[in-house]
């Protein structure tokens, strides 16, 4: 009931803004300003795959538009957690209960960039993609720039399927994956094809990752494996007005609570599910350990993975738990890339380690790591959440990573590169939204390379396109 009403909600506003549009209640932008363009994405939760992609976008559309000519906010749930990111961006706090939010700072912009990577899903939450479909519809209604930039597509339920193709028609969503591109097209939703957007981050460098390992009992020898767990079954997230007034009445549904009116998925069927994926995982590199010396971290590129990432630790006799609560992203990602092999379940906690060419090997939970690994070319290196023989497969991979590691680096090379040229043509496609939607508007001329499409790239990823592209 709780997700019928956002939704319900959000129509009402984009319909509104759309009349007001049309009465001339609203100022388009004029030759002179600065573009002012608002970021509207999943930030200020310390996860780590949100807040690197997001970084990365404002870094490459400040080199494409110009530093000078454009005025560049984003949305973020918390100031704590999101502090010391994003330079140079304005952040506007996104409140739980989102549509008068969405009403008041959408019209204050010239524009809106959807940013986050599960854009239009209801895998994780109804009210996540109703806020996509609502920043987007309100800035599309006003006839203004409206991108979803880098965007995933995957199963909608009816009503939000329905918002999305009313509302995002005269959007331009630039997909990370030909699978979501079909998915938005059969909605009328006009796409190009692009990647994620985390391909051009820079962490910190090596010493930082290696002195954070010694601190946590690394010998500076033995291979590292970072393992990088969820809970694939506390999703999705619903809001429920009675539970909520349940929970601040007894203290009931504490262990699912996430934050407001909202609740994760709970029950015995996804304590089972949970429980199997949990073990599964660790005995496999319980008996991994017992072949090969290695020295195991757990890391939590989102702050709530910390929760599976002590579980996994207590069955494995305590390992490290590292954490973005207590690490920052160019710290989190540092760690990642001194690593010699890595298992995850985080799809950005494969993506950000891979210009490293750390083998990694994906648990997935939905379309994101099945694609990149068959994007790799290393489906031998896949397996699903639910897996009955989870445990046998894991141990399988782990092997392949120890073995394989200089086969699966070139693949891993080869998939950055021409994720790299991808994200770049992204670039050019934004620059001609900006083009068609504001034509006086100041966009560079001459012939670029491109290169000049991507933000500053580390001298790592220069020396990877010079031997891969």
């Amino acid at each position: 009931m709780m997700d019928f009403v956002l939704e319900a909600w959000v129509s009402t506003i984009i319909e509104q803004k759309k009349v007001q549009w049309i009465l001339g209640k609203r100022q388009p932008w004029q030759p002179g300003e600065k573009l002012r363009l608002l970021f509207a994405g999943y930030n200020g939760t310390r996860n780590t795959g949100s807040d690197v992609r997001v970084e990365e976008m404002l870094r490459q559309v400040r080199r494409i538009l110009g530093p000078d000519n454009v005025e560049l906010s984003m949305m973020t749930f918390n100031f704590d957690r999101s502090r010391g990111y994003f330079e140079g961006t304005s952040q506007v706090r996104l409140p739980d209960i989102f549509p008068p939010f969405l009403a008041n700072e959408v019209p204050k912009h010239h524009g809106v960039v959807a940013c986050e990577g599960s854009m239009f899903k209801s895998k994780f939450a109804n009210a996540l993609a109703t806020m996509m479909i609502g920043s987007l519809g309100i800035a599309a209604a006003e006839n203004k720039l409206s991108i979803g930039y880098g965007a995933e597509a995957g199963h909608m339920d009816p009503l939000v399927a329905k918002m999305c193709g009313r509302y995002c028609s005269n959007s331009l969503v630039i997909t990370r994956n030909d699978e979501s591109r079909k998915i938005l097209r059969a909605l009328g939703v006009p796409t190009e094809l692009g990647t994620d957007t985390a391909w051009t981050f820079e962490p910190l460098g090596a010493e930082y990752g290696q002195k954070a390992l010694r601190e946590v009992g690394w010998d500076g020898k033995t291979p590292v494996l970072a393992v990088c767990p969820i809970n694939p079954f506390e999703w999705p997230v619903k809001g429920s007005i009675g539970k909520l007034a349940v929970h601040s009445l007894t203290g009931i549904y504490k262990e699912s609570h996430y934050r407001g009116p909202y609740f994760h998925n709970a029950g015995p069927e996804a304590d089972r599910a949970y429980e199997h994926y949990l073990t599964s995982i660790a005995n496999a590199v319980a008996a991994f350990r017992q072949k090969k010396s290695v020295f195991v971290i757990m890391v939590a590129t989102e702050r709530m993975d910390a929760r599976p990432c002590r579980k996994i630790s207590e069955k494995l006799g305590g390992v490290p738990v590292l954490s973005s609560d207590e690490h920052n992203m160019y710290q989190l990602v540092s760690i990642l890339r001194a690593c010699r092999m890595m298992v995850s379940s985080r799809y950005h906690g494969i993506v950000t380690s891979m210009p490293a060419l750390v083998p990694s090997a994906g648990i997935t939970m939905d379309e994101r790591i099945r694609n990149l690994m068959n994007e790799r070319g290393h489906q031998e290196l896949l397996m699903n959440v639910t897996d009955a023989d989870l445990e046998e497969r894991t141990l399988a991979a782990l092997a392949i990573l120890e073995r394989d590691g200089e086969r699966i680096g070139d693949g891993i090379a080869r998939t950055v590169v021409r994720n790299l040229r991808l994200m770049a043509r992204m670039g050019v496609y934004f620059e001609e939204e900006v083009q068609r939607r504001y034509p006086e508007f100041p966009t560079r001329r001459g012939e670029w390379s491109w290169e000049d499409y991507l933000p500053p790239m580390s001298e790592g990823l220069k020396e990877l396109v010079a031997a891969y592209g």
